[in-house]
């Protein structure tokens, strides 16, 4: 019989592309993959070590299959991902469970390794970090209509609360040519939407070319058939340049949107955090993005409770969302990270502050949100068909302004059958929170 190996990938969508990789490895060497990891001999848990929360699931993951194995239903437990990278010995200490850790610079022997565990090997792998993988086959995890294309690993930022590169190693950015082939491959094999990653997108090809690449790369990728979508995650502001809005507003296939997490808007605080801006120059920035970009859609990521962070500090970021009245908001409450410079900081702040201040933020967001989404009622938006939502009894997708899985969806009413990939018009009618109502325009029913 077969081997039926499942994964449960945690975290971010770096790393989910990390996943996808080593499963496309694990099918060569004719182990048989299996959705419900619950019913599978072998279990990868592909591990987030980013921030506490994230950490704290990975380790209850890894010990729920850990008890399925004292049962005799699983037969090997493999932990991957950045908390098998961070903490590496530890975790094998720690989690004694665990048949296989591997870190990511041994993502490559995956299948191996689980060969050697089936054996009742213990397999313990850490190679350089810079020995991830970063092209290659894909078994797509996602919707096969939407990919993710990572296009460089790592991060030379140094803020200090982040462990980024002490988990990721330094930037590093593909060749523009195996990025474009890998984006060719994924649109033959029907993928209509790519979601550019990278832990810092927008300085793509800075270490390769000695140049900002990331515009050219986008005109290039705009020529591939089949693609109706491309999407930008996770720029940095500094990197933000006219060259780069100039291609996002010329180009057609280029989806108006710029995923820039600020993290904070009080100069006291960025100084702090590493970060080289103030509140005068992001809100600057952001008004010369919307002049440049006429409809773009700006979403960003901010961080409440960050040491020394004063009622005035947090003040003024609260007067920052109100202003800049950002389309797509997220706010987490800070965690102290082992290992970065903020994390020793004297004046860290009590966690239950630090999440009321994530919570407030939330609480205002939701009301430029609610605002900025009754605005489209009247409008026909093009919109992505995800599929049917039985609870609600419509058809349900997301427009050029939503990113899969963090932002808003339209849900809609259609009198004919709508396949998922499909795009439509959606004429919308009503708004609820972050979602938009409609139907089907007329002329496509």
């Amino acid at each position: 019989m077969s081997i039926k190996v499942g994964m449960v990938s945690l975290g971010c969508t770096k790393n989910q592309v990390d996943a996808e990789l080593m499963l496309a490895l694990i099918t060569k060497q004719g182990y048989e993959l299996c959705a419900d990891a619950r019913r599978c001999d072998v279990v990868i848990i592909n591990t987030c070590g980013f921030i506490e929360d994230a950490k704290r699931e990975s380790i209850e993951t890894i010990l729920e299959f850990a008890q399925l194995k004292g049962r005799g239903r699983v037969k090997a437990v493999v932990v991957t991902g950045c908390l098998a990278e961070r903490y590496q010995m530890e975790v094998a200490r720690e989690l004694p469970e665990a048949d296989v850790v591997l870190g990511i610079g041994s993502n490559s022997h995956i299948a191996a390794a689980i060969e050697r565990a089936l054996h009742g090997e213990k397999v313990y792998e850490f190679g350089a970090k810079e020995d991830v993988p970063l092209s290659g086959e894909r078994v797509l995890t996602t919707p096969p209509y939407t990919a993710y294309l990572k296009v460089a690993e790592g991060c030379d930022n140094r803020c200090t609360y982040c462990a980024i590169p002490l988990i990721r190693g330094g930037f590093r950015s593909r060749p523009m040519d195996e990025v474009l082939e890998e984006a060719r491959r994924l649109a033959a094999s029907g993928v209509r939407e790519l979601n550019v990653i990278a832990q810092d997108t927008t300085r793509y090809g800075k270490d390769l070319y000695g140049r900002l690449a990331l515009p050219e790369l986008l005109d290039r990728l705009c020529e591939i058939e089949g693609l109706r979508w491309i999407r930008i995650l996770y720029g940095y502001p500094d990197t933000i340049t006219d060259e780069l809005l100039e291609v996002i507003a010329r180009q057609p296939k280029v989806c108006k949107y710029l995923d820039i997490p600020l993290q904070h808007a009080s100069g006291n605080i960025l100084k702090r955090m590493n970060r080289r801006f103030d509140r005068q120059s992001l809100a600057a920035l952001m008004a010369h993005i919307r002049a440049r970009v006429p409809g773009v859609t700006l979403r960003t990521t901010l961080i409440t409770g960050f040491p020394g962070e004063s009622e005035a500090d947090f003040t003024e970021l609260c007067e920052f969302v109100k202003e800049v009245r950002f389309d797509r908001l997220g706010c987490f409450a800070y965690s102290a990270e082992d290992g970065t410079p903020a994390a020793e900081f004297p004046d860290q702040i009590d966690e239950q502050l630090k999440r009321h201040r994530a919570d407030l933020v939330m609480e205002l967001q939701m009301g430029v949100a609610a605002g900025l989404a009754h605005k489209k009622i009247g409008r026909s938006l093009e919109t992505l068909v995800e599929g049917f939502d039985e609870e609600s009894g419509r058809y349900v997708g997301r427009t050029a302004a939503d990113a899969p899985d963090i932002d808003g969806r339209v849900y809609f009413d259609s009198e004919r059958e709508c396949t998922p990939g499909e795009f439509v018009t959606v004429l919308v009618e009503d708004a609820e929170d972050y979602d938009l109502l409609g139907r089907l325009e007329e002329g496509e029913q």
